[in-house]
């Protein structure tokens, strides 16, 4: 049952992440920082570069990749999931730093709490 548990949050967190940063990169949603309408903006809410952006970017979507790699390579999910648990406690401290509402950092906050699962079962 762990393994079932741990397949679908790293199924959860992968398709989260493809969604946002190759689907909807420039579509508005409810989490975005401050009042930004698209990653780009967002990012610049936060006061960081654009070339950052790619980089966090860059990196999800490796990360990403390697947790549905970990479904078949166990030891890809754990370096996957760790990246991401990293990744997306800095989203939640932006998230602080800007003074966002606490439900902005739900999603962050959420991916946070998977990868933990996926790292420890």
């Amino acid at each position: 049952m762990e393994e079932y548990i741990k397949i679908v949050a790293q199924i959860v967190i992968a398709f989260s992440i493809y969604n946002v940063w190759i689907l909807r990169p420039k579509k508005a949603t409810p989490w975005r920082g401050g009042e930004a309408k698209n990653i780009m903006e967002e990012f610049e809410t936060y006061g960081l570069p654009k070339w950052f952006m790619f980089f966090v970017g860059f990196s999800k979507i490796v990360l990403a990749t390697l947790l549905l790699a970990g479904i078949f390579y166990s030891d890809l999910a754990e370096t996957g999931a760790v990246g991401i648990a990293v990744l997306m406690f800095g989203a939640i401290i932006m998230h602080v730093k800007v003074k966002d509402h606490p439900k902005k950092s739900f999603p962050a906050f959420s991916f946070l709490v998977l990868s933990l699962l996926v790292i420890v079962l």
